[in-house]
């Protein structure tokens, strides 16, 4: 659920940078909304991640070589919904793999 007040979400100020894997150790953890390297969504091929924050693009971001972005919540929720980030053909319960 998102939370909105005069017609804004709480989403507003956040911005999000998508980026190679690789750089996830470039990452201060203590800048970004995300507390790990193990707790990013990746995407399917999982070369791919990304960060999101509030206010001011974080140092350890802007330094990244890899960047695209940065994005708007109602930007990233749609390239998240694209097949490089979620699977068209998820597994169903109880199939065999």
């Amino acid at each position: 659920m998102i939370y909105m007040k005069n017609n804004k979400t709480m989403f507003d100020n956040r911005e999000f940078m998508i980026f190679a894997v690789t750089e996830l150790g470039q990452i201060d953890f203590t800048q970004v909304c995300e507390t790990s390297a193990d707790t990013v969504r990746k995407s399917i091929d999982e070369t791919k991640t990304f960060v999101k924050w509030d206010g001011d693009v974080p140092q350890c971001v802007a330094d990244l070589t890899t960047k695209e972005g940065p994005y708007t919540y109602e930007e990233i929720l749609v390239i998240l919904s694209g097949p490089e980030w979620t699977d068209p053909n998820p597994m169903q319960p109880g199939t065999p793999s």
